[in-house]
């Protein structure tokens, strides 16, 4: 019997990639969804399952996993992947973003594991790959309210993964740093959305914007989606997976950087950085 693996926001990026990654495994069935079953055409091309799911709409949520437990008695492993990036300062970003940023980000998220947990308990195992970010350890300027959903990914995965340890379910963070999948387009239109014409943080934001721009040009800096995806297959595959995974030698040297350097020397680093 194989194990059935159930992947959000898998339309590109990450998600593409990780199940793509996860189909070349026998032991695997990958259910990629999105919430335009469209947008999936590629992966079903390639026999790999999909299903709409929108971690934004209870009744999608609850009918993909639905879906998933009828075929296989319970989801195997989950992998929450769905989520963006809402950029702009703390004062002038609107808090209707912030919302709807959090419902994707962090309470999908926690939705979709309530609703598969009852299955993983009931069979006895079950893996749940959480996919936060280097940014759930440190914060850049500009970003915080979506560094504030992915410290509350790191919040939940720590207390899930000791609450459902005793049931056989293993939860493993995956942190990775600048990853080429798009996620700086996204990021750079809602700073530019966010900010009023001639704001007080002018000078900030467009240094923000060409301090992304360039990082994300960088080699040595960013790694392509299937950096992702390898650890992904780890923490599902693995027999005793690793709580968390930093993934890009980048994002493992800037939160050892961040832990060592403390605030004030790491804020001097950024006023260098964002010419602040």
């Amino acid at each position: 019997m194989t194990t059935a693996v159930l992947i959000t926001g898998a339309s590109s990026g990450i998600g593409r990639a990780t199940a793509q990654r996860l189909a070349r495994r026998e032991e695997l069935t990958v259910y990629a969804t999105a919430r335009r079953p469209a947008a999936l055409a590629e992966l079903a091309a390639q026999g790999i399952g999909t299903l709409a799911l929108d971690v934004t709409d209870e009744e999608s949520m609850a009918a993909a996993v639905r879906a998933v437990e009828e075929r296989h008695g319970s989801v195997g492993a989950l992998v929450n992947n769905a989520g963006y990036g809402q950029y702009g300062t703390i004062e002038e970003t609107a808090l209707d973003a912030v919302r709807r940023q959090f419902e994707t980000n962090v309470f999908g998220l926690a939705r979709l594991t309530q609703l598969v947990l009852p299955g993983m308990r009931a069979a006895g195992h079950g893996r749940v790959v959480n996919i936060g970010s280097m940014g759930g350890r440190i914060v850049f300027p500009v970003g915080g309210y979506y560094h504030a959903s992915k410290y509350a990914v790191e919040a939940l995965s720590d207390a899930l993964r000791f609450e459902a340890a005793p049931f056989g379910v293993k939860v493993s963070l995956i942190e990775p740093g600048l990853i080429r999948t798009g996620f700086e387009e996204t990021a750079s239109g809602t700073l530019a959305e966010s900010e009023p014409d001639g704001g007080a943080y002018a000078a900030l934001n467009r240094a923000a914007d060409r301090q992304m721009a360039q990082s994300y040009r960088s080699r040595l800096l960013t790694a392509g989606p299937q950096a992702v995806a390898a650890a992904v297959e780890r923490a599902v595959t693995a027999k005793r997976p690793r709580t968390r995974y930093l993934v890009t030698p980048a994002a493992v040297a800037l939160v050892h950087t961040r832990r060592l350097l403390g605030a004030r020397a790491f804020d001097a680093y950024l006023r260098l950085q964002f010419n602040a």
